[in-house]
């Protein structure tokens, strides 16, 4: 028998244990798309609805903390009076005029929920003439409409343009394109300023700020505002629960829409998608959640609008995005 190394063959279907070549390839994490986290975060805390326990938590901790207030200010104020009348009568002159400020901020907050409620009625009631094609009643919307604006600057050129041509328009769809263009044309250019000053920041702050929740809390905080001034450029006016109202409206429509999550082209205007998986890691996420807060405000200018966008007039978001990062990403590069 000869002497030396043996050659065993095996076949490929006898062998035991996985093929090394068919593992498939680890992920590289720093090539990864970024999510746009401080978004997807920020629309989660702005639709989280409390429990019917929590609600009633609070309901009944308002109402205790408040009658045990109240008595002791009740009980502090007479007893004041009964050992000093001057300064007693004073505290409670304070304590009067604390209170009429207090009822002063409680109407201001029902008005801006009127104001809101005003401008919910005018798009439905446009709506109803459009669907109709209802001369008079797309009249009666820009007889709301130019009583909405009386007396604003910013409208008042566009507000006498309509008021000549609008005679010559024989049907809804016309007088309403109109007021569209004349009227609200001035006020859609504002409206996309502030959307495009909120992506800035929110894309500045998520890329250089490393602290932890910093980028949810600046997302969270540009985008509430973003919302409130976009209100006010349509004549909304929102206070503290007006804003977050709108902003829980605006945010379950874009969730609805499936508009709150990162596409491929999300940011193709600007970067590319290529490229953008290329880029670091933290100014990725700077970029992405800029773009998105461009879509919230877009939402929101449908949300806060008085007349729905005629055919061709939404802002694109693709637009808004190209002009208010396209600057940050070159500047940075350099």
């Amino acid at each position: 028998m000869a002497k030396g190394p043996v050659l065993i063959e095996i076949d490929a279907e006898n062998r035991i244990g996985p093929n090394v070549a068919d593992a498939p390839p680890v992920p590289d994490e720093d090539l990864a798309l970024p999510q746009g986290q401080a978004m997807q975060v920020a629309a989660g805390i702005a639709l989280r609805k409390p429990s019917r326990l929590a609600r009633w938590f609070w309901s009944l901790a308002v109402a205790l903390i408040g009658a045990v207030v109240s008595i002791a200010a009740w009980d502090f104020l007479t007893g004041l009076v009964l050992r000093n009348p001057i300064l007693g009568w004073g505290v409670t002159a304070l304590t009067g005029a604390f209170l009429l400020v207090l009822v002063a901020i409680c109407l201001r907050e029902f008005a801006a929920l009127g104001r809101l409620g005003r401008l919910d009625g005018l798009r439905r009631a446009a709506d109803t003439a459009l669907e109709a094609e209802d001369l008079t009643a797309a009249r009666a919307v820009t007889d709301r409409l130019l009583a909405l604006y009386k007396g604003r600057e910013d409208t008042r050129w566009g507000r006498g343009r309509f008021e000549e041509l609008q005679r010559d328009q024989m049907d809804a769809s016309s007088l309403l394109v109109l007021a569209d263009s004349e009227i609200l044309g001035p006020l859609d250019v504002a409206a996309a300023r502030e959307v495009e000053a909120a992506a800035r920041q929110v894309a500045t702050v998520t890329a250089l700020v490393p602290l932890a929740l910093a980028d949810v809390a600046a997302a969270l905080t540009a985008n509430l505002r973003m919302i409130r001034r976009i209100a006010e450029v349509y004549g909304g006016r929102s206070g503290f629960l007006g804003g977050w109202r709108l902003t829980r409206a605006v945010m379950a429509h874009l969730v609805a829409t499936g508009a709150v999550a990162v596409g491929d082209d999300l940011l193709e205007p600007v970067l590319g998608g290529s490229i953008l998986g290329k880029l670091s890691r933290r100014f990725g996420e700077g970029l992405v959640n800029g773009a998105l807060t461009a879509r919230v405000g877009v939402a929101a200018m449908e949300v806060c609008r008085p007349l729905p966008f005629a055919t061709g007039k939404k802002p694109k978001v693709r637009d808004i995005i190209k002009r208010s990062l396209g600057g940050l990403f070159s500047t940075s590069k350099s």
